[in-house]
Order: structure tokens, then sequence, then C-alpha cells
């Protein structure tokens, strides 16, 4: 083993542990992976920038634009009214798939769950469904469609970009397409028979009209009337009477030991858990207030011009890892957060101090004015019932004929898809479509970075010997056995990698893999780069394996168990048609 081997497998070992320990953001990993490598040589100068000006990069950050245009010019605004005409779960599971089949192959699968999910949680409240058993397939179903186009997804364009880079001649527009379409036939199919038995029946923690998702944390003052001075909280039975669960005493700057003992005092912080509606009514008999600390405006909550509305932190929120005492300064919406509810987590930290992350819901007033404003905000997801956006005149076709010709061209070969979907981005930004000052906005620039950033590692893995390294001390082991066997393999791989670290890191380590797998055994590589493709954009199992599965784990009440029993088979499912009929496309 040579040095540079070493130093880059050192970088990629730790660029994992970092990405699933979750201790940096990982934007920030990669561009310490990037300066790592500039500064060892293990890259030049140019190899080390090439991220920025790959057209991958420029690809997936046009996609954005184009993604977020569509929405915004309302040509998405009849899907709520086509999702209300069902009459069944099963009758709205079909009208999903369709929907989604439509659009999540041109759109990225981010931005469709984002856009669909409150109207998703709309519409099965109203036909008596429980919003757990469409949310997982909402996101499933959505990495199902985006896999069948080059464009559907990030990673499909990643790889792409570093197949180019390793002398691999990449991708059609439509290469994807004949296996996507078997998966994707094939999970819809599992997730309406047996996807729907092991999918949970949350109802007691969905989203209804009395805003009642999940139990909410919040913070409740002890004012001088309150019915609770002298008496402790075990005493006052919040529990048994309200539904109300104290989980921390906060006196002054400290918290109180044994909280269910103390006797309570005027100005005592209760962090307390439960329904809405209960912390409400229990506010109100015992004369308490929300803790005036953790609103971000001064609002009264009794104003009347106040609405009640849940909102989710989206994937892409500029406020990811903010506290909400530090929201105050960019908050422009005049809004009060009332409570927290986070899955999976009991939060016992002062809510000021709480970080917030991707699925954390907040429950807010908000004056009535300002929710149109609110619903733009690409840093939260509405999730209260809400109106259907209108489509804004003539904008809503063309930015639908827009899409169409930036797909269209690049499809026939007049020009690459880096340019087009350039061209159309800035077509729908001088339309009017999108605010020229929502662009940048409406970019996930942690996902740009990320792609820019790791890049060169691919290029590092290659020229250093790093890959082929890896390759004849693992998947080479397999090389006995043939190219299908050692296909099996490099798909499981990339499975589990994808599982439990970002989709397009496992995607960056894996394509360089896959070259040396391919050069090792003297086959094609075509085939180990679509396995690798659409293992890291299909990833099932874990809550956190892709966004949308982070999206529906908040909103939806699920457990984390939940994704395992019904994402892991369906995991096993593609894994065995990939295997099956990847060689029968691209053959070895």
């Amino acid at each position: 083993m040579t040095f540079e081997i070493a130093a880059v497998l050192f970088i990629a070992l730790s660029a994992v542990i970092l990405f699933a320990t979750e201790k940096l953001r990982m934007d920030a990993v990669a561009l310490l992976v990037l300066t790592s490598l500039a500064l060892t040589g293990l890259v030049d100068t140019g190899q080390a920038l090439s991220g920025f000006s790959n057209s991958a990069t420029i690809t997936v950050a046009a996609m954005f634009v184009l993604a977020a245009g569509l929405q915004n010019s309302g040509a998405l605004a009849g899907i709520g009214n086509l999702l209300g005409r069902a009459r069944s779960p099963l009758q709205f599971l079909l009208i999903l798939f369709a929907v989604l089949a439509i659009i999540a192959p041109f759109v990225n699968n981010t931005a469709v769950v984002a856009v669909l999910m409150p109207i998703v949680i709309t519409a099965t409240a109203s036909i008596g469904m429980s919003a757990s058993k469409a949310l997982i397939p909402l996101s499933y179903v959505s990495q199902m469609a985006g896999v069948c186009t080059l464009v559907g997804t990030s990673t499909n364009l990643l790889v792409n970009g570093m197949a180019r880079d390793l002398g691999h001649p990449g991708f059609g527009m439509f290469e994807f397409t004949n296996l996507g379409v078997i998966c994707f036939v094939v999970g819809c199919l599992y997730l309406l028979t047996l996807g729907r038995w092991l999918l949970p029946d949350a109802r007691s923690t969905e989203l209804v009209e009395h805003y009642e998702l999940g139990k909410y944390i919040t913070e409740l003052r002890v004012m001088p009337e309150s019915s609770l001075i002298g008496t402790s909280v075990g005493e006052a039975k919040l529990g048994e009477e309200f539904g109300v669960y104290v989980l921390e005493l906060l006196r002054g700057n400290r918290k109180v030991w044994s909280p269910r003992s103390q006797t309570l005092e005027e100005g005592d912080v209760l962090l307390a858990r439960g329904d809405w509606s209960k912390l409400d009514e229990l506010r109100k008999r015992a004369g308490l207030e929300v803790n005036a600390e953790f609103k971000l405006k001064q609002r009264s909550f009794e104003e009347v011009d106040q609405v009640l509305t849940e909102v989710m932190i989206a994937p892409r929120s500029r406020v990811i890892g903010s506290t909400l005492g530090m929201l105050d300064p960019g908050w422009d919406h005049n809004t009060t957060a009332l409570g927290i509810h986070r899955r999976g987590q009991v939060l016992r930290d002062e809510l000021r101090n709480v970080r917030l992350q991707v699925g954390d819901i907040l429950l807010m007033l908000i004056p009535e004015s300002g929710m149109a404003a609110l619903r733009k905000d690409s840093n939260v997801i509405v999730l209260s019932e809400r109106e259907p956006e209108k489509a804004r005149g003539w904008r809503a076709p063309f930015a639908l004929a827009t899409m169409a010709a930036v797909i269209g061209v690049s499809a026939i070969g007049w020009a690459p898809i880096s340019i087009t979907s350039l061209v159309g981005a800035v077509a729908l930004t001088v339309s009017g479509c999108l605010d020229a000052e929502d662009v940048y906005d409406a970019i996930d620039w942690r996902i740009i970075i990320l792609m820019a950033g790791l890049l060169p590692l691919g290029i590092a893995m290659s020229e250093s010997g790093a890959a082929a390294f890896i390759v004849e001390n693992t998947i080479g082991l397999a090389s006995p056995y043939g190219p299908m066997t050692v296909l099996a393999v490099l798909y499981l791989m990339a499975i589990l990698l994808s599982e439990f670290m970002s989709n397009a890191a496992a995607a960056v380590l894996l394509t360089p893999i896959g070259m040396s797998t391919a050069r090792m055994m003297e086959v094609d590589a075509t085939p180990f780069l679509i396995a690798v493709t659409f293992a890291a954009s299909t990833s099932f199992a874990t809550p956190m394996g892709y966004q949308t599965n982070t999206m529906a784990y908040g909103a939806g009440g699920y457990k984390f168990t939940d994704f395992v029993k019904v994402g892991l088979p369906l995991n096993l499912v593609f894994w065995a048609l990939g295997v099956i009929f990847i060689p029968v496309f691209w053959p070895f």
C-alpha cells in the first residue's frame, strides 16, 4: 500500500464516519475532504476545484430553480383537487402513484414531496384515511419514479458526472427508464399489498383540523394568579387531569431537581409535553402563559387575527442548526412559536436553546395576512390545512412547456442537460414564474457544496489506486464467482452505505470502485455504475436514508422501526430486480 492510497483511504473513512455520525453538516464534511485532498497534494488545484464547474453540479442547481418555478407558477395547483376526488384509500394511493409517475422523473423528488406533503395530509383526512398510510408511500414512490430518468435525482446526475470524469461515456436522459419502470411497478404493487398491511395506522398522531399532530413540548410560566402556586406538580395531577406531563421545572437560570415534588412559585417555568389542545386548556384553567422568552415576536395569544399553524423545518432550510432564540433577526413573518415536536426524542432543554433539525415541527401563531408569505418560505413546509396555490395565468402552462423543452431538447441530443436546464431556469426567472431574489433560496446549497466538495475524492480514489485496492481486497474476493455475483455484492454495499450516510457521498465512494471493478474483471463498467445509481437513489430502510424519508418521519407519526419493517423488504426486492435485470439491459 502506497502513501497516496493510505492517505485517500484515511480521508474517505473519516468522511464516512462524519457522515454517519452527523457530527458536522454534510457540506462542511465535503469541504474538509476537498481541502484535505488539496493540502496533501492528492489532487492538483484544477482537480480540487473541478467539482464547482462540473456539469452535474450546474445541472442540479438549475433543476432546483426549475422545480421552484413550477411550484410558484401554480403549475401543480390541480394536484390537490385530483387527490381530493378519491373515495377510498386504495383509489387515493393509485391516484397519488400516478401523479408521482408523471412528475417525479423530471422534478427533484425532495421538492416534489415538499409540495405534495401538506396536500396529502389534507386529502387523507377528508376521506378518513390515516396520513401514516400515505406519507411513507409518498416518499418511497417519489424515489422510485425519480430513478427512471437522468434528472430525477441529484444522485443520478452525480454518478453520471463522475463516470464521465473517469472515462465512461455517461448516460442518456432515459438510459435508466427500462429498469426504472420495472422497479416502479413492482414497488407500487408491494406498497398496495404487503406494504399497506405493514404501514402503521397512526390516527392518534396524524394532523387533523384541530392541529394535534403528535405531542408538543412548550414552556408554561406560572403567573401571579395561578392556582398552581403553593402546590407541587405531583399534587396538581396534571397528567391525570389534562394529559400533560412536566419534563423539567426551570426556576431562574437553573433546572430544579425532582420537578414533580417541588412547590411551585410565581415565575417558575414548566417544560411541559402534551397535545396542544390539552396544553392550552391547562394554560387557561391554571393561570399560566406561554413563556414569553420562547416567542419569536411578542404577540398576544388571544388576538383574533392570529392563525394557528404547524410548519416543518425543510431539508434545505437555512435555519437548520439555529436555535429558536436565534431566529428573531431573520424571521420576518411576525410568528410566535408555541411548541416543538421532534420524532423519536423527548426534548429536555430550554426550548430557546434547542437547535432545529430537519423534520422538526413548530406550532406557531401567525397573523392571517402573513400566511401567504409563510407558504412561500422555502425554509419551512406548512403542514396545516391550506388553500391550494392558484395558477398564475399564462405562467403555469409556460413553466410546464419550459420544463418539457429542457428535457426534450436534451433527450434528442441537441444540447447537454447542463445547458438546457440553465436556459430553462433563466426563462422561468425572466418570465416571472420565480422572483429573481428567490432564485438563490430555491437552490439547496448544501447539496451543491456536497457535490462540488466530494467529486475530487472520486478522482483521487481512481488516480491514487485506492479504488483498485478496495476492489482487490473486498469485492474482488467474489470475482471467481463471476460478474453477476460481484454486481450483487456491489449493489448490496451501496444499499448499506446509503441507509446510514448521504446518498451523494455513497455514490462518490462507490462510483470509482465500480469503474475499478470493471477494469479488474475486464468487462463493461456500465452494469456496475447502474447498480450504484439505483442503490444510492432508492433508500427505504431508515428515516435518515433519504431526505424525503426524514420529512415523512417527522410528519407521519412513525417510529424508526416502521421504516425498517416496510423499507427493508422493499430494498431487498429492488436488490433482486437489479441483479436480475441489469445484466439483461446492460450486458457485461
